[in-house]
């Protein structure tokens, strides 16, 4: 247990290192890029048949944690790189190890994808970039199909699914220690309660504070589940306080909320999961848990001057209620249901919400709620998309309800994507991994009984 807790120690500290030296010559982060992909092939190319999906999949979650980094210190060969890897990874799983036949579903889903394609080809305006715009909008919900159809049924472990999510943390700390550096005085840069680019580390604080958000719900289960010690539980309520404070002083509200909504119907499956015997040390933990984030968002308002409060509460810099509560989203997921009721059979096509919002307002605000954004622009079609997503995983959690992490992925997948859409591979990743049958890590032996010889 000491040699294992040295090691995490060792690979969050190494991490952080990484964030350092990527903010002192951001040139380094393409070598990061490179070094990972490298690294995480090989190890699924040459791995034994039977860690071949657990390769895979921390492959996925390791690009999943660094996308949104990659995407801020321009490391990655594409924008939308994260999420052609966790295809591309995704592929060599389906390669070596197939698919369950139960996932049959998932296939229809990637399906009722395609019309939207067709439509999207005569109602995009002339001079749109036809190929840019359909592959923005779709290469998330591929990702998703395409994750999910290798994922459906397949076993790990408890132990197998907490290295997943260790391995999607560890670049978030990379990206936690980065943004630090960047921005270490707030209030150099906080004026106003509105989500802040400079405070996210120099890029789009939606997906940062999204990203760091994974990072808030992942080091929670940790602090639950992997925290076995006392030196081990102040560790993992300091980096869950330090992620926290970096996520709530972006000023953007989605990724914090949507953790910490997570967070507690994570910890209340996992509370009726476990013996009674652990039940107190779970209280304990939570009441842990519960003083870091108090601790972390005084802490917050304070270096804010006050900002976060605000921001929380709905106001201005100046104290003011705000009329619009969803800042613009409301209005967003509006003029989408109006585009679905106008054209309930196929939809408007992929891509033509925005596109239509160039040609009336000027500006092409992109979607912010994936269930609007399916309807409006697939139609009939999307209806159906959204009934598989939504009930399909149930199938999972009728024959395992021993999996405490089902209704926790499940939540931060949705609420995840009615607040960012899909603009990152984690959503879809996340989802993917509540359709994994986690199974316990003691496996019972079958030993043959030997029968006495007849002399």
């Amino acid at each position: 247990m000491f040699k294992q807790n040295i090691t995490y120690i060792t690979a969050v500290v190494f991490h952080a290192c990484i964030g350092v030296l990527i903010y002192l010559n951001e040139s380094l982060s393409k070598v990061y890029f490179f070094l990972a992909l490298f690294y995480f092939s090989y190890r699924i190319i040459m791995s034994a048949n039977h860690r071949k999906t657990q390769e895979v999949l921390l492959a996925c979650a390791y690009f999943v944690g660094a996308e949104v980094f990659f995407r801020t210190t321009r490391g990655a060969i594409s924008y939308e790189a994260g999420k052609y890897l966790v295809i591309l990874f995704i592929i060599m799983g389906m390669f070596y190890k197939g698919l369950s036949g139960k996932g049959y579903p998932y296939f229809l889903y990637l399906m009722f994808l395609v019309p939207s394609v067709f439509v999207a080809s005569t109602t995009l305006s002339f001079d749109v970039n036809f190929r840019t715009n359909i592959a923005f909008v779709l290469s998330g919900p591929v990702c998703l199909g395409v994750a999910a159809l290798f994922c459906y049924d397949k076993k790990v472990s408890f132990d197998e699914m907490s290295q997943i999510l260790l391995y999607m943390v560890l670049p978030i700390i990379t990206h936690t220690a980065y943004v630090y550096l960047y921005t270490p005085n707030l209030e150099e840069v906080l004026t106003s309660a509105v989500s802040n680019r400079e405070a996210a580390g120099g890029f789009g604080a939606n997906q940062v504070a999204g990203i760091l958000g994974l990072g808030m719900f992942i080091m929670a289960i940790r602090l639950f589940t992997k925290s076995p010690s006392f030196r081990l539980k102040i560790i993992n309520a300091l980096l869950l306080g330090l992620i926290s404070f970096r996520a709530i002083t972006t000023l953007s509200r989605g990724g914090v909320i949507t953790a910490i909504a997570s967070i507690l119907v994570f910890s209340f499956f996992y509370y009726i999961q476990v013996s009674s015997k652990k039940r107190n040390d779970i209280i304990g933990i939570f009441a842990l848990f519960c003083i870091s984030l108090t601790i972390t968002w005084f802490v917050s308002a304070s270096q804010t001057g006050g900002l976060t409060n605000l921001r929380y509460a709905n106001k201005d810099h100046l104290g003011r209620e705000r009329e619009d509560l969803t800042t613009g989203r409301g209005e967003l997921f509006a003029h989408e249901m109006e585009g679905f009721i106008t054209n309930p059979f196929f939809g408007i096509g992929s891509s033509r919400a925005k596109d239509q919002r160039i040609e009336i307002e000027g500006q092409g605000v992109t979607s912010h709620s994936e269930f609007s954004r399916t309807l409006a622009e697939h139609g009939m079609f999307g209806v159906v998309i959204l009934i598989i997503l939504l009930f399909k995983p149930l199938d999972i959690r009728v024959k395992n309800k021993r999996n405490y992490y089902f209704f926790a992925f499940m939540a931060f997948w949705f609420l995840t994507i009615n607040h960012m859409s899909m603009r990152i591979a984690m959503p879809a990743f996340i989802y993917a991994l509540a359709l994994l049958q986690v199974t316990n890590d003691k496996r019972s032996i079958y030993r043959k009984q030997i029968k006495p010889q007849t002399v």
